[in-house]
C-alpha cells in the first residue's frame, strides 16, 4: 500500500491458469477489493482475455466503491490487448506506477 492505494507489481504472463493468482493479487490484505488499485504491467509480457475478465472484475467492484483501477507500464503486446477489446476506455493505463499514483 502506498498512502490509500493498494500497488501491484505483476510479471510473466497472465492467463487462464494465472487469473486467480492475478485476483488474489488485486485483493488488499484484508481480502476484500480495495477501493483503488495500481497494477503495474510493466514485467507482463502476455495477457488473454482471462486476465482482461479479471481487470473488468476489479473495475467493476472498485468503481462501486467509488474508488478506481489503474493500469501502469503495460508492454506493447498487453496494451495491444488492452485496446482491443477497450478496457482502455474505462481503466485509465499509464507509462509507470509513479504517474498512475499521480493522476
Amino acid at each position: 500500500m502506498i498512502g490509500e492505494v493498494h500497488v501491484v507489481t505483476l510479471r510473466g504472463e497472465i492467463d487462464h491458469d494465472a487469473q486467480d493468482v492475478l485476483r488474489r493479487a488485486l485483493l488488499g490484505p484484508d481480502g476484500m477489493m480495495p477501493a483503488r488499485i495500481v497494477a503495474d504491467l510493466s514485467a507482463v509480457t502476455f495477457m488473454d482475455s482471462a486476465g482482461v475478465n479479471v481487470f473488468i472484475t476489479a473495475h467493476l467492484q472498485t468503481a462501486q466503491a467509488a474508488g478506481w483501477i489503474r493500469i501502469a507500464g503495460a508492454l506493447r503486446a498487453v496494451r495491444r490487448v488492452l485496446q482491443a477489446t477497450g478496457v482502455e476506455t474505462f481503466i485509465s493505463r499509464h507509462l509507470s506506477a509513479e504517474e498512475a499514483l499521480g493522476a
